[in-house]
């Protein structure tokens, strides 16, 4: 029997840049939005912001890397449904671009805690709400930066990037999404860069100080492609806003 209940979202991170415009653009299909957001006085604002243009937006407080809040984000969620459709993993942190020679593990550790071990977190939680769905999708926003084919090519302006942080836990995400889809076919799991990385481009966030060539509409094209994917969809892809990435 199929669903005729609003499809559910919810998108970590989902304040600003990527996050909300990914809202914006599913709430305006119907659906019911679970705005995650670190700080709640600025997820209440963005929440308004979308309610005000006709969205079905519910605010969570939600720091990803916090289990307690993770947790709580849960039993907030569950409070307005029994299932979540899609899982948007957009919550992220670009470090502090610290040269190789001069990163340390704390350094490390603090990007890996939002980029690598914060989408764990979450899944981890909401697995059951999402194998509550009829068609459960999880979109992990990755980067270009994390693809080793990427980074490994000199006409790559990440290739010039030395740092280790931001791109190694975005490389750990691919990986934990591969294997995220192999071992539970039932949901799909797929990741996504928001730039063209065949043109060298990037999307214009606070993250890069606004310096990408997209907008951030361009930016969540192969985010909302993959979740509004159908059942016959695939799983365990990485694409960006033009097609397939390589890994």
């Amino acid at each position: 029997m199929t669903n005729t209940e609003p499809t559910t979202a919810l998108i970590t991170g989902a304040n600003k840049g990527l996050g909300l415009e990914a809202a914006r653009r599913l709430g305006e299909l119907g659906w019911t939005i679970f705005l995650g957001s670190r700080g709640e006085a600025r997820g209440r604002v963005a929440a308004a912001e979308l309610t005000e243009g006709g969205a079905n937006v519910i605010m969570i407080p939600l720091d990803v890397t916090s289990d307690e809040s993770v947790t709580r984000a849960v039993r907030l969620v569950r409070e307005h449904t029994g299932r979540l459709d899609v899982l948007i993993n957009n919550a992220g942190a670009p470090g502090n671009i610290v040269p190789p020679a001069e990163a340390t593990a704390d350094e490390i550790h603090a990007v890996y805690d939002t980029n690598v071990y914060g989408p764990i977190r979450v899944t981890h939680a909401f697995l059951p709400l999402l194998e509550a769905a009829e068609n459960p999708r999880v979109v992990m926003v990755s980067s270009g930066g994390g693809s080793f084919a990427v980074v490994t090519d000199p006409d790559q302006p990440v290739s010039k990037m030395h740092e280790l942080a931001y791109s190694s836990s975005k490389a750990a995400l691919n990986m934990i999404t591969v294997r995220y889809a192999q071992a539970l076919p039932h949901i799909k799991f797929n990741a996504v860069t928001p730039g063209e990385t065949a043109n060298h481009k990037f999307t214009a966030t606070d993250m890069n100080h606004h310096t990408g060539q997209l907008t951030v509409t361009e930016g969540t094209d192969p985010i909302i492609e993959l979740a509004t994917l159908t059942p016959s969809g695939p799983t365990g892809t990485f694409i960006d806003r033009l097609g397939r990435v390589a890994w």
